[in-house]
């Protein structure tokens, strides 16, 4: 292989994809399909017939193509029409090869690059998994969390469930909350409880072990509920602009977090049939998979329905919001949380937090102070325990205002 055939493409006007270029057409219009732009499409292409040129100068077959390639790709320096001659190919231009190549991938032309980042857990902690998607009804998130946890306390637990005891799990535990904090070695103990009991109902530990792993107290209704007053959820909804697509779609996300006081994941699990356009009511699917109809306020029925004309892609997806960029996917939840997030810098409102919970604990402050009893404001907000509605009456100060005693003393 020869210096000029590594560091330098011939300096042409359009690239020569060789044999690749009935690929790169495909991908093209792969991307188009998608809902790119067709100057993002342009850049695309021309970084895969760059890409496909470089690799015929140095001799790579198609088989070949692997991550190393590209790596070298990025390193080398030639002088292509809209590279800089001293700083060769730009992060940019090189994700947008390595597309590419995923494209390639995909299409079972080169071999998949395995994603070392992916934890392998050991074959009974899959089984755990199984039965918590089968049994418990909770988010592919948490059943991750919750393998991955495991996993963590087995070194220190040992490989063989049938020698473990009381002792050794309480001490494990300890040993943790020396290592990371308690509201996380309390998330770990829930792990720990569920694999227990797994393993007790196949009769691989004893039963009934769940019950020694001790208790991490944490006082989570301790503290004041974070909330901004109706003025200011008012003033954060109006910072949208209502010109863009996107803040037709992030007015409308805000208005349902206000109103009904959804979580993100809530959010992000709507689907199109959630709506029940003649009843005004919306469905929404909370932890534990349970389904509750809520009411959908006239305001934020009219921001969804804005957003259903004016702003949300028109592609073949049934989640209700989407992002405002191809490839047209589902928002995520720090997506919904950074759309408050912009909302609250935008209006200059100083707010003790900046999540999408911000506004689920002003909707509940605002319905409490406005004569809604706690029931009521647990039924919106759907708590499972009434404890959790309770958290909010610390900030009801009229209530608190007629039930408190004289201090002793005064006159």
């Amino acid at each position: 292989m020869t210096k000029s055939n590594e560091d330098r493409c011939k300096r042409q006007r359009c690239m020569d994809a060789g044999e690749l270029a009935p690929l790169v057409t495909e991908f093209t219009c792969h991307l188009s399909v998608l809902g790119h732009t067709s100057l993002t499409v342009s850049g695309y292409d021309a970084a895969a017939r760059h890409l496909a040129q470089w690799l015929a100068l140095v001799k790579v077959a198609v088989s070949d193509i692997d991550g190393a390639a590209v790596d070298r790709f990025a390193q080398h320096r030639c002088r292509c029409l809209g590279i800089r001659r001293d700083k060769g190919v730009s992060r940019k231009y090189v994700r947008r090869a390595r597309r590419f190549v995923e494209f390639l991938g995909d299409r079972g032309i080169v071999r998949r690059r395995t994603k070392s980042a992916v934890p392998k857990f050991e074959r009974r902690v899959v089984e755990f998994q199984d039965w918590l998607r089968q049994h418990r009804g909770i988010t592919e998130l948490t059943i991750g969390r919750h393998g991955r946890m495991v996993m963590r306390l087995l070194p220190a637990l040992g490989r063989k469930p049938q020698r473990w005891d009381a002792q050794r799990i309480r001490d494990v535990i300890l040993a943790e909350t020396k290592r990371v904090s308690l509201a996380y070695v309390k998330t770990m103990t829930m792990a720990l409880r569920g694999y227990l009991r797994f393993l007790g109902a196949r009769g691989l530990c004893r039963a009934g072990l769940e019950h020694a792993v001790p208790t991490i107290p944490q006082w989570r209704l301790s503290t004041l509920p974070r909330y901004i007053d109706v003025a200011e959820v008012e003033r954060l909804i109006t910072t949208c602009d209502l010109t863009t697509p996107i803040g037709v779609r992030d007015r409308a996300v805000l208005l349902l977090l206000a109103r009904l006081g959804l979580r993100a994941g809530d959010v992000v699990a709507l689907r199109l049939d959630a709506i029940d356009w003649q009843q005004a009511t919306l469905t929404v699917c909370g932890k534990g998979r349970r389904e509750t109809r809520l009411p959908l306020p006239q305001d934020a029925g009219d921001a969804v329905l804005d957003y259903l004309k004016r702003g949300r892609p028109c592609v073949a997806r049934d989640e209700l919001f989407l992002m405002a960029n191809a490839p047209f996917r589902s928002l995520r939840g720090s997506t919904v949380s950074s759309i408050v997030c912009r909302a609250l810098d935008r209006g200059g409102i100083a707010a003790p937090t900046k999540g999408a919970n911000l506004l689920r604990h002003s909707a509940a402050t605002a319905m409490l102070r406005g004569g809604a009893t706690l029931d009521m404001v647990g039924a919106v907000l759907r708590h499972r325990s009434p404890d959790m509605t309770a958290h909010y009456a610390k900030v009801d100060v009229l209530m608190l205002q007629q039930i408190a005693q004289p201090w002793p003393g005064d006159a």
